[in-house]
Order: structure tokens, then C-alpha cells, then sequence
């Protein structure tokens, strides 16, 4: 009598445990993510804009018509990053992610504080290589560790009009994705 619920309670406790591995591997087995999707038409360490959405085609998944959008596929190999992006009329957001897309920062035109996003982006031993230097505070330089040396950097700017779409797409336009020279110690 008492073996039929056992059953039941290790048959669940195997699923859930087969179920939450699946969910939990998943990301690193597809082929498809958004990297590899953007390799084929966005270079390393340049700013590339991505096509509006329409019903019947979208690059990513779960695009949203209003705003403009433009990607960096990054890689810190050779050197840190610098990222300036200028700021639209109404609403910025930058948010880097790993290669496997999981995010690890983002920042937005209220947090900026300034008419441009600007920072590094490097790894944490770039990070440490670099030279203290006494009168840079971390107000003046914001600087981004980043936990792999691949992923991506999306920029999303807001055009509360449809009118407004080119003049945020032009904003966009602007925006610059390079690889910062090696400081020499």
C-alpha cells in the first residue's frame, strides 16, 4: 500500500530533476542564440543596426516596434572596448550580455546622467593591469567588468512617435563600439 505513493513521489522527483537540467542546459547547447544570429551580418567590436521588426520578420525574437535598435558583438581578446552612444530625445538603454545571453549589466539615459553613455568595457584582468592614476575618480571613467570575453551589447532608443523612428535611428547612427588601446606599463 505504501509502495504505490513512493512510486508516485520518485517518479516526480526524477522528472522534476530530468526537467530542471533540460531547462538549465539548454542555453548552452542552442545553436541559434542571438550571437550566432548577429555573427552573420554584425562584425566584432562595430555597432550595427538591426532592421525594424515586422509581423512577418524580425532578427531577434520578442522585438518591440517602437524602439530602434542597434548591437556591438564584442570580443575583449586583443584589448578593452570604449562605448559612446549618444542619448535620443526620450529614452536610452544599453545592456551588455555574455556570449551565452545571460546579463550582466545595463544602464539607461537616466542613470547616465550626461547627453551621452559613455564607458570601458574589459575583463577583470585587464582591469587590473590598468595604471591607477590619482586624479581620474570613478565619476569621471565608469568602467565594466565583463565575465566572458565574447557577448553582445544592445542599445534600445525609444521613438515615442512613428514620425520620430528616423531621428532615433540617426541618434543611433552615432553610437561607436571600438576597441581602446593596450596601456603600456
Amino acid at each position: 500500500m505504501i509502495r504505490v505513493p513512493l512510486w508516485i513521489l520518485g517518479a516526480l522527483l526524477l522528472g522534476g530533476i530530468v526537467h530542471l537540467s533540460t531547462v538549465l542546459a539548454m542555453p548552452m547547447t542552442a545553436t541559434q542564440d542571438a550571437y550566432s544570429r548577429l555573427a552573420r551580418f554584425a562584425p566584432v567590436n562595430a555597432v550595427v543596426q538591426l532592421n525594424a521588426p515586422t509581423p512577418q520578420d524580425a532578427t531577434m525574437p520578442f522585438m518591440d516596434p517602437a524602439f530602434a535598435v542597434a548591437v556591438c558583438r564584442y570580443d575583449l581578446s586583443a584589448g578593452a572596448l570604449k562605448l559612446r552612444t549618444p542619448l535620443s530625445q526620450a529614452y536610452t538603454s544599453v545592456t551588455f550580455y555574455t556570449r551565452n545571453s545571460v546579463a550582466y549589466y545595463a544602464i539607461n539615459d537616466r542613470a547616465a546622467g550626461r547627453r551621452t553613455i559613455e564607458l570601458s568595457l574589459m575583463t577583470a584582468e585587464q582591469h587590473a593591469e590598468m595604471p591607477e592614476e590619482e586624479d581620474v575618480t570613478s565619476a569621471d571613467r565608469l568602467i565594466i567588468e565583463s565575465p566572458t570575453k565574447t557577448g553582445l551589447i544592445v542599445l534600445r532608443a525609444l521613438a515615442p512617435e512613428p514620425g520620430l523612428m528616423a531621428v532615433v535611428r540617426g541618434t543611433l547612427a552615432a553610437a561607436q563600439c571600438r576597441g581602446e588601446p593596450q596601456p603600456k606599463l
